[in-house]
C-alpha cells in the first residue's frame, strides 16, 4: 500500500516476513530501549504474522509494528474478549513525522480486528514519550492505568486502550 504523506515521501506497508527480521531487529535496538531477542519476534510473526507489518521508504525498511492476540478480560468492556496487544512499534529517528507510525497503527489494529477478531487493542508506553502519546490518544486510545516501574529503567508506563 502506497501511502502519501506531508513530507511528499511515499512509503509502503507490508506483513512482515522472516527475510525482514534481521532489519526489524536493528531497528528495534536502535530505536528503543527495549529489546528482544529474535525468537521472540520468530514466535509473534510465526503466530500472528497478518498483524505483524514493516514500513518500507525507497525499498529499505524503516519501521515496523508487532501485535499478538490474547484473551482476557477486556480494558473497555470489562468482559472476556479478544484483545489484540502491541507488543512492540518502532519507526528510525529520521522518518518519523511523516505519517509512518499512525499508518503501521492503522494497519495494526485493523489486521487485530479483521484477521483474528479483537475487539480492543491496547499498549503499554512511557509516561514520559509524549509524541507517542498524543499519536495514540488521535487513534482513540485512552489512558487507563500506571504501571509502577514497568520499564528496566525504572520509568513507569501508561496502559492505554481503544475499541476496534
Amino acid at each position: 500500500m502506497e501511502t502519501n504523506n506531508p513530507n511528499k515521501k511515499n512509503f509502503n506497508i507490508r506483513n512482515a516476513t522472516l527475510e525482514d527480521l534481521p532489519q526489524v531487529i536493528k531497528i528495534n535496538e536502535e530505536a528503543l530501549p527495549e529489546n528482544y531477542p529474535e525468537y521472540f519476534f520468530v514466535f509473534h510473526l510465526e503466530n500472528w504474522g497478518k498483524a505483524f507489518f514493516v514500513a518500507e521508504v525507497d525499498g529499505k525498511i524503516v519501521g515496523y509494528i508487532m501485535n499478538r492476540i490474547e484473551t482476557g478480560i477486556g480494558y473497555i468492556r470489562k468482559l472476556i474478549v479478544k484483545k489484540g496487544h502491541v507488543v512492540s512499534i518502532a519507526v528510525l529517528e529520521g522518518y518519523r513525522r511523516m505519517g509512518i507510525g499512525e499508518e503501521l497503527m492503522r494497519r495494526g489494529m485493523a489486521s487485530m480486528r479483521d484477521e483474528y477478531g479483537a475487539k480492543e487493542v491496547y499498549l503499554e508506553v512511557r509516561v514520559s514519550n509524549e509524541p507517542a502519546i498524543r499519536l495514540y490518544e488521535k487513534l482513540g486510545f485512552k489512558k487507563i492505568k500506571v504501571i509502577e516501574g514497568y520499564y528496566s529503567d525504572g520509568e513507569n508506563a501508561y496502559v492505554m486502550a481503544a475499541p476496534i
